[in-house]
């Protein structure tokens, strides 16, 4: 169907300062018109958005897909599946796969995939070193012509702080954005979740927030240095956003996430070895996530990421310090973002701007924003529909989730990918 007209929602657009009843008027792929009806649109579907809000299809920085390499935990095509039914329409995957994408050929690989699964755009950011060894550079200049959006070493140590340095300057020469994962590796020592009381009644290793500081302070002082985009990606400690805020207001080309579950998670979440609370950076306290949560109502937090990370349930049943980290977070990451929303926390244009225009923003993309000409990305939602996650109905391979039985109000309706209905919930 080349024609779609989107009748009677409520489009909020935050690029372009859009909250309104707005219909979307869309032709081969790309939003044709926003409001009046085209002369003689003849439209092939109509989809009724009465009661529903329509936005730019959301974007997801810094998903870790499992293919190539670990198809057993999640493939392209089962993880866009996910994508679309959580009305994400680009997935930005990090660069550790395997092999890692340091090369175009790898990336060129993932890109053929998955066009062919369609389900969402995904997007590369690229190695910063070879083989995410941290010693030599990767070639970022190959990379970006290839198409990787960034580049990262995402939370792998690099050897040494000079060639952190070099990394950025050489980045900064392809005004490549760096997404920094930071974390000392040495102050981590192995650890598995926060190091505080919880920790200590478990007997569990524990990760000290200094291990995020200081890293953070090493890199705010070589992004002022070497004049590189940073973004600072999945931030979980308040001492953290307090030094980011600082150096946003003295100037610094800088930006920052975090990831939905640490907005709602703390590290009391652990306290009977709940295996899917085991994520990294690790569940932080109470004050952490109340900080992290000011610092998005207040801009300082820019973006919201899902921090995807599929895994099959053998990797979860270990002891807690062996299981593997990480969330599953494709199918509820909108849903979460909405909880904020009902919390009264933020109001429902900055939810969806940290979703959409934000990471776009960050990677300097033409996407999440809806103006004519542009690729009819879409997610449709009904912001009063009242449903419980069920980790067995998920499409995502991974059914790793800490939000299992929890109530949410909002549900992902529709998702059109490049002007196609990649999900349906009355399909």
């Amino acid at each position: 169907m080349n024609r779609i007209h989107i009748r009677g929602g409520r489009l909020i657009d935050p690029a372009n300062a859009i909250d309104a009843e707005r219909d979307l008027w869309l032709e081969h792929g790309k939003v044709l018109a926003v409001g009046e009806a085209p002369a003689d649109f003849k439209p092939d579907q109509i989809i009724d958005a009465r009661g529903k809000i329509v936005c730019p299809g959301l974007i997801d920085l810094g998903v870790h897909l499992r293919e190539p390499g670990q198809e057993h935990k999640g493939t392209i095509g089962s993880e866009g599946r996910a994508a679309a039914r959580g009305g994400i329409t680009t997935l930005v995957c990090m660069p550790d796969t395997q092999p890692v994408i340091d090369t175009p050929a790898v990336w060129e690989l993932i890109r053929r995939r998955a066009k062919a699964c369609g389900n969402a755009r995904v997007l590369a950011i690229g190695a910063l070193t070879h083989e995410l060894a941290g010693e030599q550079l990767a070639e970022m200049g190959a990379l970006k012509r290839a198409g990787c959006v960034a580049v990262s070493n995402t939370r792998r140590p690099m050897a040494n702080t000079l060639v952190t340095r070099h990394a950025l300057e050489y980045a900064s020469t392809f005004s490549l954005p760096v997404i920094l994962c930071s974390e000392d590796p040495h102050l981590k020592a192995g650890g598995c979740v926060h190091e505080g009381a919880v920790a200590s009644r478990l007997g569990l290793p524990g990760i000290p927030a200094a291990a995020e500081t200081v890293a953070v302070a090493r890199d705010l002082a070589l992004t002022e240095h070497t004049g590189c985009r940073s973004h600072f990606h999945t931030l979980s400690t308040g001492r953290a956003i307090e030094m980011i805020r600082q150096a946003r207001q003295g100037g610094a080309k800088l930006t920052a996430g975090v990831a939905i579950h640490q907005l709602f998670l703390m590290d009391q979440d652990v306290a009977d070895f709940n295996t899917a609370c085991h994520v990294d950076p690790p569940l932080r306290t109470q004050s952490d996530r109340d900080r992290l949560r000011q610092a998005l109502r207040d801009g300082d937090i820019q973006v919201i990421c899902s921090n995807h990370q599929p895994h099959e349930a053998d990797a979860k049943t270990e002891p807690f310090p062996l299981t593997a980290p990480g969330i599953s977070g494709l199918e509820t990451l909108l849903p979460l973002s909405l909880k904020l929303v009902e919390e009264g926390l933020l109001d429902l244009a900055t939810a969806i701007a940290a979703l959409t225009s934000g990471p776009a923003r960050v990677l300097d993309l033409p996407l999440g924003r809806l103006d004519p000409g542009r690729s009819a990305d879409i997610c449709i939602f009904d912001p009063e529909a009242i449903w419980k996650l069920d980790p067995e109905t998920m499409a995502s391979q991974g059914k790793n989730t800490p939000f299992a039985g929890w109530e949410f109000r909002g549900r992902v309706t529709h998702t059109l990918f490049e002007g196609r209905l990649t999900w349906s919930i009355d399909s």
